[in-house]
């Protein structure tokens, strides 16, 4: 299952072009934190294993990059869902603290590229951007933990 969803995040990622498949990501949140539901910690971060390392193959020049940030992604959502008690000891998942997990590991890696990006000059700083990726990091975050949610009620309840 795991695997699978790493190759649904590739998938979307050659699918959409860039800067577009780096603005919706709202699959990539949904299917990375159902992994982290499905599997607890490392789920989320081997899927996004998978799917960086699909899209590093397929996107050579940046590939340390894709794969960073995608390992990145995974780990945080592992660990913002691991520290937030999203899952009690009897399995229950508390919806808000899911959403709330996806949303701070979205913007964060948002955030973290992009400032990356600025260092290593592939884009220029610019302010106007910064909050455009803050706000679809939290609309992608918000929608992508809400959508799993919704999914792993209809798997389990």
């Amino acid at each position: 299952m795991a695997t699978l969803f790493g190759v649904i995040i590739f998938a979307f990622k050659i699918v959409l072009p860039s800067p577009i498949d780096k603005a919706f990501i709202l699959p990539q949140a949904m299917l990375l934190s159902l992994g982290y539901l499905l599997l607890r910690a490392p789920g989320a971060t081997y899927i996004s294993f998978v799917g960086g390392l699909l899209t590093a193959i397929w996107r050579a020049p940046l590939a340390s990059f894709t794969l960073t940030f995608a390992l990145l992604y995974g780990l945080l959502i592992d660990a913002t869902s691991s520290v937030m008690n999203v899952r009690d000891v009897n399995n229950e998942v508390n919806e808000k603290r899911l959403i709330t997990a996806v949303t701070v590991s979205t913007v964060i890696v948002a955030l973290a590229s992009f400032y990356t990006s600025v260092v290593f000059r592939l884009v220029p700083r610019n302010p106007l951007l910064e909050i455009g990726i803050i706000v679809a990091g939290v609309i992608n975050g918000v929608f992508g933990g809400y959508l799993s949610v919704v999914i792993w009620k209809r798997m389990f309840k």
